[in-house]
């Protein structure tokens, strides 16, 4: 790279670091895109790995394959030690590196909204990591229930607690309802009647950002597919043996318990902590706050993009969406054009294109082009969306396959429980840059068919 032409530093290679740098490429300016990762996730479709319904390979694609050709902007797999704005140095964990522009798309990270035991006990769904955890562990409860004789045991193995009524919480328990009800209980008759799944929202109703109707359509398709849903449920606490649990029971002298053996958190996220400790503005949930052309107000060179923003305009609080993250990350690329040529940035204007969730085979709810949509044709909408927005043909190949063979064999492809190693189940407080746990802390070593180990007794 010249050491004359202006640098441009991107931290993050989800939907808006990524979209900001495929429009830089070209421009007159060294741009470095930095990811603790080397690859992209598709993270809409997450969940369906956490429910054995897709590879992780199909939605993830390498960056130096997505940015290939650019001959300007180069890929550093690294973590993000430290930002100092003031000297306008980036510190990784392959070196320092100055810039003249700075773009942080660090994403958001789990919140466990200071529930005692979320972070030890529960599952988060974040990252590819997160989903294949997750995957293991809920096979895992199959292999451990086919070996033991005791009936309350089983059950308390084969209950499936999902926390968060939100789409991501709304699309795992349906994904996963198909998964334990369908190619798991033919693979397990034995217990194939056993499994239950209760999803808690806190709210008094499901997908908050869309129409009540639509919330009240999910709610039945759901309780169609056997699945316990409890709103106004507040979660207290989550311990090795469930979730102790607030409302719901008015006669109840304290917090209900459920009994379960498997938590999945989808209930909230925040901005990466250590954000505030490099001088970041930040507000309560961690996020920066941005002007309307998406730059910090005391430091103009810095841009942020993605679910790390909070901000507004005319249209309301804008939302931590794909859709926001892309428009965002192509709006700073255009403005730091705008100011490389002299001119000055111009205010962001999000433009919605609605939001959408599915509950299961044929079902989905979608409010797109100011209308409501639910059932077979919303469904549509979603295949149709999603496939559309992956990145790369192999991958829209790879998906539309496991799709179809899953809608006409009424299975998942996913289904091989590997021994893995991983971390378990902290809650990083790291964005896609940030570092993660050193080498050697804060993992289980997992063989054969894996024990509760997987979400208990690591040391901390």
């Amino acid at each position: 790279m010249s050491a004359t032409r202006p640098k441009i530093v991107i931290l993050g290679a989800g939907f808006g670091g990524l979209w900001a740098a495929r429009r830089l490429g070209g421009v007159k300016a060294d741009v470095t895109l930095i990811d603790r990762n080397n690859f992209h996730t598709f993270l809409p479709l997450l969940y369906q790995v956490g429910a054995a319904e897709l590879e992780p390979f199909a939605i993830a694609r390498p960056v130096r394959t997505l940015i290939r050709g650019q001959t300007n902007l180069h890929f550093l797999n690294a973590s993000v030690r430290r930002v100092d704005l003031a000297g306008k140095l980036v510190h990784t964990s392959h070196g320092v590196h100055g810039y003249d522009w700075l773009i942080v798309a660090l994403g958001t990270v789990p919140w466990d909204f200071g529930v005692p035991g979320a972070r030890r006990h529960a599952f988060p769904l974040k990252t590819l990591e997160d989903g294949v955890a997750l995957r293991s562990h809920i096979l895992s409860r199959f292999e451990l229930a086919m070996h033991e004789p005791d009936a309350t045991r089983r059950r308390h193995l084969l209950h499936f607690v999902v926390v968060g009524g939100g789409p991501t919480g709304v699309e795992f328990a349906g994904a996963l309802s198909e998964l334990v009800r369908g190619p798991l209980a033919r693979d397990y008759p034995a217990v194939a009647s056993e499994p239950r799944i209760t999803l808690l929202e806190a709210s008094d109703r499901l997908l908050g950002g869309m129409s009540d109707a639509l919330g009240r359509y999910a709610v039945r398709r759901l309780e169609r597919m056997g699945i316990e849903v409890r709103m106004g449920a507040k979660v207290m606490e989550v311990t090795p043996t469930g979730v102790r649990v607030a409302g719901g029971d008015p006669a109840a002298a304290a917090p209900p318990t459920i009994v379960a053996d498997t938590v999945a958190w989808t209930a909230g996220v925040r901005g990466p902590t250590e954000i505030g400790a490099w001088g970041l503005p930040t507000v309560r949930d961690g996020r920066v706050p941005v002007l309307p052309t998406l730059q910090l107000a005391n430091r103009p060179e810095v841009f942020a993009v993605g679910d790390i923003v909070s901000g507004s305009d005319e249209g309301g609080p804008w939302p931590m969406l794909a859709q926001f993250a892309m428009q965002g990350g192509v709006h700073a690329a255009r403005s730091i054009e705008a100011l490389l040529n002299g001119d000055a940035p111009r205010p962001f204007r999000y433009r919605d294109r609605g939001l959408m969730a599915v509950i299961g085979r044929n079902a989905a709810v979608a409010s797109v082009w100011g209308r409501d949509f639910k059932g077979f044709l919303a469904w549509v909408l979603w295949v149709v969306i999603h496939l559309y927005y992956l990145i790369g043909f192999r991958n829209r190949f790879a998906v539309m396959l496991n799709w179809a063979w899953d809608y006409v064999f009424f299975e998942r492809v996913a289904r091989i429980l590997l021994p893995f190693r991983r971390h378990a189940p902290a809650w990083p407080s790291e964005g896609p840059g940030l570092p993660g746990p050193p080498d050697g802390e804060r993992h289980a070593e997992i063989a054969g068919s894996p024990g509760r180990e997987i979400a208990l007794d690591v040391d901390e």
